[in-house]
């Protein structure tokens, strides 16, 4: 993990003769939920726990008796563990991971994080990312069994102002022009995502607004109606992608649908 002994390659997790049934989440502010995930976890009864450092932040999670971890994306960056003490938790918990074999989704701070429990150096990327931009898959990419679901290149949605590199022994799965390592794959069961392929509309123009400040400094002051327009152009397209790359993850995190037990299939009605 980030810290010790040599990394090997997790196997595919127990998780696929078990099934996936229980999810942690980690969650930094309110503003940046699981989005289209969350229906797709409720969609097949899968029961979620969100961990949320900012309402919590001396919380202290474990992966005891949960089949996947989630972390999901923030403002603050890897380098800001000394006044945001609860990273180095979320690292611990991210090893703890490793360790267990447990499969993993990290997006945009939490592939991040992901990278730097890997060994991975995290820094500034050389232009901030905000708004539409083009990922493609690396050959890598097209081969794999979950970010293969995508096109060849897909407009997906970004915000982030940091890239990590790709760690040692993971695949390099996309990359776009502002930002060349955009996924990878480390063993089974691990994936980090830079891009943001969970958000609605909604969760757009919640950023729009919550960024605006941010937005108009790096790509001036029309750049708020320039994204709605495109999200209005690419959010149909990118959400239907967010099913097919998040359901081919589910499944290779261990979902599968419950068989009917007999003795309890609905009775018809009578007539």
């Amino acid at each position: 993990m980030h810290d010790t002994a040599p990394l090997r390659e997790p196997p595919l997790c127990q998780a696929l003769g078990e099934g996936l049934r229980r999810v942690l989440v980690v969650q930094h502010v309110a503003y940046e939920p699981l989005g289209t995930l969350d229906r797709m976890l409720r969609q097949r009864k899968i029961r979620i726990r969100y961990v949320n450092f900012a309402r919590e932040p001396e919380a202290r999670p474990c992966l005891e008796g949960y089949d996947a971890l989630i972390v999901l994306g923030g403002p603050m960056n890897v380098g800001d563990q000394a006044h945001c003490p609860h990273l180095r938790t979320e690292l611990a918990l991210i090893d703890e991971g490793l360790r267990r074999g447990t499969p993993m989704l990290g997006i945009c701070l939490g592939a991040q994080l992901l990278a730097h429990a890997l060994g991975a150096p995290v820094g500034r990327n050389d232009h901030k990312e905000l708004g539409w931009h083009e990922v493609r898959l690396t050959d890598a990419g097209v081969r794999d069994p979950v970010l293969g679901r995508l096109r060849a290149a897909e407009p997906i949605f970004h915000w982030h102002g940091d890239t990590f590199a790709i760690p040692s022994g993971a695949e390099h799965l996309a990359e776009s022009d502002l930002c060349p390592r955009q996924a990878f794959r480390f063993g089974d069961q691990v994936y980090g995502l830079q891009f943001h392929l969970e958000v609605d509309p909604h969760l757009v123009e919640r950023w729009l607004r919550v960024h605006q400040q941010e937005l108009a400094l790096v790509r001036g002051a029309e750049s708020a109606e320039r994204i709605r327009a495109e999200t209005r152009a690419w959010i149909g397209g990118s959400m239907a992608a967010s099913d097919a790359l998040f359901g081919a993850l589910l499944a290779r995190f261990g979902w599968r649908e419950r068989p009917l037990v007999l003795g309890h299939q609905p009775v018809p009605p009578r007539r």
